[in-house]
């Protein structure tokens, strides 16, 4: 397992990689949580957020990684593919930021539809007996 320090290491030279472009307005910046999130449509506690972008009148507009979030679900992972996993998370939440500052949701409804498809799927999986 990475510790903190080196996944937020991994992250920074991640961020230090991206074109100037991407952080126009993105005031709040990058901001490393330690704590592992569950997503609020999850079933039996098996969908963890990674990350989520974030825009609010008063905050501003940033992006949380949730570093809990990634060590219970890749932290078995070599440091080779957690880095993609990290990359790929990190420019998923940058297209939200970009996407939002265009005045568009194509990511925010390819989202909704893996959830729905998730909770589909999932519904199978769910004993209704198992109070």
């Amino acid at each position: 397992m990475v510790s903190i320090d080196a996944f937020d290491k991994i992250l920074s030279e991640i961020t230090d990689e991206l074109p100037e472009d991407f952080f126009v307005n993105l005031n709040g910046g990058i901001r490393l949580i330690p704590d592992a999130k569950i997503h609020p449509a999850a079933v039996k506690n098996d969908l963890y957020i990674l990350g989520e972008y974030h825009y609010d009148s008063v905050m501003g507009r940033y992006i949380s990684i949730y570093y809990g979030s990634f060590m219970r679900t890749f932290g078995h992972l070599p440091l080779a593919a957690l880095r993609e996993r990290i990359e790929h998370t990190l420019k998923h939440e940058f297209r939200h930021h970009l996407e939002s500052q265009g005045g568009q949701r194509d990511l925010e409804i390819i989202d909704d539809t893996q959830i729905q498809q998730y909770k589909n799927q999932s519904v199978g999986r769910v004993n209704p007996d198992a109070g």
